[in-house]
């Protein structure tokens, strides 16, 4: 499915593209939820393009795809993940790269005190149950060398040219 090159770089003064990179837990969709309260967009979390059936990755150029085919056709939009292979190819499209980064420990508190999400678990048991790998995974983040660690969101924020913040406590986040 084609779309015209304009429609994704096209920017309306109102319009809102955001993206935020950073940790499960990090507080991404808290965050992306606070500013569609201010300023009413499309929210995306790449959860919904890189697995297929919830537990195998796709083909990242699909995923990368789909994501593109969402952008074409909305003016403003948050787009939240921890992929920086996702993310990359698609920063030329956003407004704002946004770092959240407030540490292991926040995330994992955060990630011990997450509300049921019925769009990735079908209850709240299977959610809990899936707590502790979450907690693993979410507790390896400095060291982890794939595209959910550290050390590549940091290359990628570096990276990016254009606007960008990079936030470190929770209580920055009111400042978005």
């Amino acid at each position: 499915m084609g779309f015209s090159t304009t429609s994704l770089y096209r920017r309306a003064s109102s319009a809102m593209r955001i993206i935020l990179l950073g940790n499960a837990g990090s507080g991404k969709s808290t965050l992306s939820k606070k500013l569609i309260d201010r300023h009413p967009a499309a929210r995306l979390s790449l959860d919904e393009v890189a697995f297929k059936g919830g537990v195998e990755r796709r083909p990242l150029q699909d995923s990368i795809e789909d994501v593109r085919r969402w952008i074409a056709d909305k003016e403003s939009w948050i787009i939240e993940g921890c992929y920086a292979d996702i993310i990359e190819p698609l920063l030329d499209c956003c407004d704002e790269l946004i770092f959240l980064n407030p540490g292991v420990d926040v995330c994992i508190a955060h990630c011990r005190s997450r509300p049921w999400e019925p769009e990735k678990f079908s209850s709240p048991q299977e959610q809990d149950e899936n707590l502790e790998n979450l907690l693993q995974w979410v507790s390896t983040y400095e060291s982890r060398t794939d595209e959910y660690g550290l050390g590549r969101h940091r290359k990628l924020f570096d990276s990016f040219h254009g606007k960008k913040r990079e936030l470190n406590n929770p209580h920055e986040y009111a400042s978005v």
